[in-house]
């Protein structure tokens, strides 16, 4: 098993294909997107769940050019956007009836992370607040008051949502095509045939090859952690138990994935029939799954979908492990679905999966 295992590493080193969908193309990815600061000045403000907007505060803000409000949120939702960096202000409004105080009090609570943003936002409530006070000059109060604070939050960065998708998106390619390839050829060249001479057993035959791909991803996956962590400042928030339950979960998604590699090799009757129907399980992932960017920009009806898919649960896992500390007790329901994948596809791999 050991000899097989070695024999298979050394293939995949000299293999260009599995070089490149392992480590080259997610690599470019990241450096692209790791290079990428955003531009463009977008003030997004988020209106807490608890404002009072029946009042003239609301519809000026409302009327503000250059800053786009987001309807009310939980305070948990609105915590986790402006952590993430989806929004870059909460405001609240709250109508005051004490005497000697403003009608209202707008507060406004903005990151640290985006502090440049929070204090062009400032500036216009501030501005607003003015110009409402000026047209109530002739009341014994002012019209409205208020309150600015800052709350320090790590900054959501754009490699933060990249490298973990990324990453899926290398051990996804290397689960599927790398596994169908491999077992197609050694099944046509006859090797297998040959490996039957020998007192090896048939599991063993299968658990060589894996742990040649295992060996193999993983030092891509902490190729790809150490390039993203150190040159563009990639969060791992717990340090080396961060990087290593990032690689824990790439080689749970690696075997999974494996799974499909072992179905297309059964079903593919050529080798040029195995890279059609590799895409026919890679491809959808690779769109749907939060490799790029959000699910949450695609329509309401495709979401169901996105959310059937087993990279949808990995990435999402990585990203929690990686940028909110998450441990794998808090990882129990991405874990459960792809688990569940996981025999749902080796059984169908059992059924398809041919020797000769």
């Amino acid at each position: 098993m050991l000899a097989i295992a070695g024999a298979s590493f050394r293939s995949i080193l000299r293999s260009p294909s599995a070089v490149v969908f392992t480590l080259l193309f997610p690599l470019i990815f990241i450096l692209v997107f790791g290079f990428i600061n955003g531009g463009g000045l977008s003030l997004d403000v988020a209106l807490d769940g608890r404002s009072d907007t029946r009042n003239p505060v609301f519809d000026s803000l409302a009327g503000l050019p250059g800053i786009h409000l987001i309807p009310g949120r939980s305070e948990a939702e609105l915590h986790t956007d402006l952590q993430k960096g989806n929004i870059d202000a909460i405001v609240h409004i709250q109508k005051r009836l004490e005497d000697n105080t403003p009608f209202y009090t707008l507060e406004i609570t903005s990151s640290m992370a985006a502090r440049e943003k929070g204090i062009i936002i400032r500036s216009m409530l501030e501005h607003l607040v003015d110009k409402a006070n000026l047209k109530a000059a002739q009341v014994e109060k002012p019209m409205v008051a208020i309150r600015a604070k800052e709350v320090n939050v790590r900054a959501y960065k754009t490699i933060d949502f990249i490298l973990p998708g990324q990453l899926g998106f290398s051990l996804l390619s290397s689960g599927v095509f790398g596994t169908a390839f491999v077992f197609f050829n050694l099944r046509q060249t006859l090797v297998i045939k040959r490996f039957f001479a020998t007192p090896i057993r048939k599991p063993y035959i299968v658990l060589g090859e894996a742990m040649s791909r295992l060996v193999f991803a993983l030092l891509g996956a902490a190729f790809l952690i150490g390039i993203g962590h150190f040159a563009f400042g990639f969060t791992l928030v717990h340090g080396f138990a961060t990087f290593a339950t990032m690689l824990f979960l790439s080689a749970l998604g690696l075997i999974v994935f494996m799974g499909f590699g072992f179905v297309v090799s059964g079903i593919a009757k050529s080798e040029s029939t195995i890279p059609p129907l590799a895409n026919v399980v890679t491809l959808p992932q690779f769109l749907l799954s939060g490799t790029f960017f959000e699910i949450e920009n695609f329509p309401e009806w495709l979401q169901p979908l996105c959310k059937m898919l087993p990279l949808t649960y990995l990435n999402d896992a990585m990203r929690l492990v990686a940028f909110e500390g998450a441990g794998l007790d808090q990882l129990l329901t991405p874990l459960m679905i792809i688990f569940a994948w996981g025999l749902l596809i080796y059984a169908l791999a059992v059924k398809f999966f041919r020797w000769e």
